[in-house]
């Protein structure tokens, strides 16, 4: 009853409700010395609860491109926040005289904050929005940009890859189409141009699918996760925690192949004698799930799947 107590305070923020926050914290195994990161601070949920079990010499570095989390920023001298991708993961810890990390937690994918603001264009529930979908409103590529100028090739690429469409090339020989005629500027241009796709029993799985395609390629998410995965590997201590929050196969898929391999594209470079890498044990033999409870008081942790390694 606790943290479903705690889980509804921190809604009251507006925000983002941290997803598995016991869990999460539980998986840092948190040494109150410590050194850890936080990639994706948002609210700032998760990294409350960091500081919350570090002592007055524990250090925390929290990342996070969105203007909108600065005005987040828990005060607290333990706290470095990094107003960056977390790509610049290694060059913020050398620049703070960090050379080891005793943990990192990720909480990957699109905020609740973001999927409620009508003007940032995350979510298909406001026709006349705008369709931005950058993490960093300073970055040059849009949603906008990637619908209006990929030509057809590229951008069934983007929904095959990104969103698993089965039906990408037809989809995006219809958004060309449609802009030959109407720019594609806001979410209802989308759904017009896609409108034959969309059957009424299965539009907003659909809908979503081309939203995720579209949100990952324009934030470049995949890349940006695998170069973060790569360096927290180099940076953790042995038995420092690995703990990433993935909210769809992709994502998923990557953190897996990580502890299983130790590399995220899943290869099994074994030596001469067969014998693979152990760069991480898992904690965890399968991805840990949120409760009914924690569902029914946040219903994005639904698709949220918990994965937690410790650095051999």
């Amino acid at each position: 009853m606790y943290w479903a107590t705690k889980i509804r305070e921190v809604a009251m923020s507006n925000y983002h409700v941290p997803v598995m926050l016991k869990p999460c914290l539980d998986g840092l195994e948190i040494n109150p010395d410590g050194t850890y990161v936080d990639v994706t601070y948002g609210g700032g949920g998760h990294s409350k609860g960091i500081l919350e079990r570090l002592s007055a010499k524990g250090k925390l570095l929290v990342f996070d491109q969105d203007s909108d989390a600065v005005e987040n920023r828990i005060d607290d001298d333990r706290l470095h926040f990094c107003k960056a991708n977390f790509r610049y993961l290694q060059n913020f810890c050398s620049y703070y005289g960090v050379q080891k990390i005793d943990g990192l937690l990720a909480d990957l994918g699109v905020s609740s904050h973001h999927l409620d603001a009508k003007g940032r264009g995350f979510s298909f529930r406001f026709g006349e929005a705008g369709l931005d979908m950058r993490m960093n409103t300073d970055a040059e590529v849009s949603a906008i940009n990637v619908l209006n100028t990929y030509e057809q090739p590229k951008l069934a690429k983007v929904f095959r890859s990104y969103g698993e469409l089965d039906k990408a090339s037809p989809m995006a020989n219809a958004v060309v189409n449609y802009r030959t005629v109407k720019p594609i500027e806001t979410t209802e241009d989308l759904e017009m141009a896609l409108e034959r796709f969309l059957n009424p029993k299965t539009r907003n799985k659909t809908l979503a699918k081309v939203y995720q395609a579209v949100r990952i390629e324009v934030n470049a998410e995949m890349s940006t996760l695998e170069q973060m995965l790569d360096q927290a590997t180099e940076l953790l201590h042995p038995g420092g925690r690995l703990v990433v929050m993935s909210y769809h196969s992709l994502e998923d898929r990557l953190v897996k192949n990580l502890i299983q391999t130790g590399n995220v594209g899943g290869d099994k470079n074994a030596d001469p004698f067969g014998n693979l890498p152990k760069v991480y044990k898992a904690v965890s033999r399968k991805p840990i799930m949120a409760t009914d409870e924690e569902i029914a008081a946040n219903p994005r942790a639904r698709s949220a799947k918990l994965r937690i390694a410790e650095r051999i």
